[in-house]
Protein backbone atom coordinates (compact mmCIF):
# COMPACT_ATOMS: atom_id res chain seq x y z
CA UNK A 1 0.00 0.00 0.00
CA UNK A 2 1.14 3.38 -1.07
CA UNK A 3 1.45 6.03 1.85
CA UNK A 4 -0.02 10.19 0.21
CA UNK A 5 4.10 10.80 0.32
CA UNK A 6 4.69 7.90 -2.24
CA UNK A 7 1.77 8.57 -4.36
CA UNK A 8 2.64 12.33 -4.68
CA UNK A 9 6.29 11.33 -5.48
CA UNK A 10 5.07 8.55 -8.38
CA UNK A 11 2.41 11.16 -9.67
CA UNK A 12 5.44 13.73 -10.13
CA UNK A 13 7.33 11.27 -11.84
CA UNK A 14 4.40 10.25 -14.18
CA UNK A 15 4.24 13.58 -15.11
CA UNK A 16 6.07 13.79 -18.24
CA UNK A 17 5.35 10.11 -18.98
CA UNK A 18 2.69 9.30 -22.46
CA UNK A 19 0.04 6.89 -21.89
CA UNK A 20 1.73 3.75 -24.01
CA UNK A 21 -1.50 1.69 -23.63
CA UNK A 22 -4.72 2.38 -24.95
CA UNK A 23 -8.39 1.03 -23.74
CA UNK A 24 -11.21 1.05 -26.49
CA UNK A 25 -14.22 -0.34 -27.44
CA UNK A 26 -13.12 -4.20 -26.87
CA UNK A 27 -12.47 -3.12 -23.15
CA UNK A 28 -9.69 -5.01 -21.04
CA UNK A 29 -8.46 -8.80 -22.43
CA UNK A 30 -6.04 -11.44 -21.12
CA UNK A 31 -3.51 -10.30 -23.61
CA UNK A 32 -3.65 -6.88 -22.67
CA UNK A 33 -2.92 -7.15 -18.78
CA UNK A 34 -0.46 -9.45 -19.97
CA UNK A 35 1.51 -6.90 -21.75
CA UNK A 36 0.79 -4.31 -19.03
CA UNK A 37 2.33 -6.71 -16.51
CA UNK A 38 5.36 -6.82 -18.83
CA UNK A 39 5.64 -3.11 -19.25
CA UNK A 40 5.39 -2.38 -15.85
CA UNK A 41 8.02 -5.15 -14.76
CA UNK A 42 10.46 -2.93 -17.51
CA UNK A 43 9.38 0.66 -16.68
CA UNK A 44 7.75 0.30 -12.77
CA UNK A 45 5.59 3.34 -13.65
CA UNK A 46 3.25 4.18 -16.87
CA UNK A 47 0.13 5.52 -17.69
CA UNK A 48 -2.93 3.21 -19.41
CA UNK A 49 -5.30 5.96 -21.68
CA UNK A 50 -8.94 5.05 -21.48
CA UNK A 51 -10.40 5.67 -24.87
CA UNK A 52 -14.11 7.80 -25.39
CA UNK A 53 -15.49 4.85 -27.28
CA UNK A 54 -14.58 2.62 -24.21
CA UNK A 55 -18.02 0.74 -22.62
CA UNK A 56 -16.34 0.24 -19.13
CA UNK A 57 -15.84 3.26 -16.90
CA UNK A 58 -12.77 4.26 -15.99
CA UNK A 59 -12.43 3.14 -12.80
CA UNK A 60 -13.93 -0.58 -13.65
CA UNK A 61 -10.84 -0.20 -16.40
CA UNK A 62 -8.56 0.13 -13.00
CA UNK A 63 -9.84 -2.45 -10.66
CA UNK A 64 -9.40 -4.95 -13.49
CA UNK A 65 -6.07 -3.67 -14.32
CA UNK A 66 -5.06 -3.77 -10.73
CA UNK A 67 -6.42 -7.10 -9.83
CA UNK A 68 -4.69 -8.61 -13.39
CA UNK A 69 -0.96 -6.94 -12.39
CA UNK A 70 -0.66 -6.58 -8.59
CA UNK A 71 0.27 -2.97 -9.75
CA UNK A 72 -0.75 -0.70 -7.09
CA UNK A 73 -2.95 2.63 -8.15
CA UNK A 74 -1.08 5.89 -8.27
CA UNK A 75 -3.90 8.32 -10.01
CA UNK A 76 -6.65 8.61 -11.91
CA UNK A 77 -7.12 11.97 -14.24
CA UNK A 78 -9.61 12.38 -16.44
CA UNK A 79 -9.39 9.17 -18.37
CA UNK A 80 -5.44 8.37 -17.69
CA UNK A 81 -4.72 6.15 -15.21
CA UNK A 82 -1.23 5.88 -13.55
CA UNK A 83 -0.15 2.60 -12.24
CA UNK A 84 3.14 1.37 -10.37
CA UNK A 85 4.40 -1.80 -9.34
CA UNK A 86 8.01 -2.46 -8.32
CA UNK A 87 10.35 -4.16 -10.42
CA UNK A 88 12.01 -7.82 -9.51
CA UNK A 89 14.70 -7.78 -12.03
CA UNK A 90 15.64 -3.66 -12.73
CA UNK A 91 14.36 -1.76 -9.64
CA UNK A 92 15.07 1.75 -10.81
CA UNK A 93 11.90 3.94 -9.23
CA UNK A 94 13.18 4.23 -4.97
CA UNK A 95 10.37 5.25 -3.21
CA UNK A 96 10.18 7.96 -0.23
CA UNK A 97 9.34 6.22 3.11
Amino acid sequence: MLTGKQKRFLRSKAHHLTPIFQVGKGGVNENMIRQIDDALEARELLKVSVLQNCEMDRREVSEILIEGTGAELVQIIGNTIVLYKESRENKEIILPR
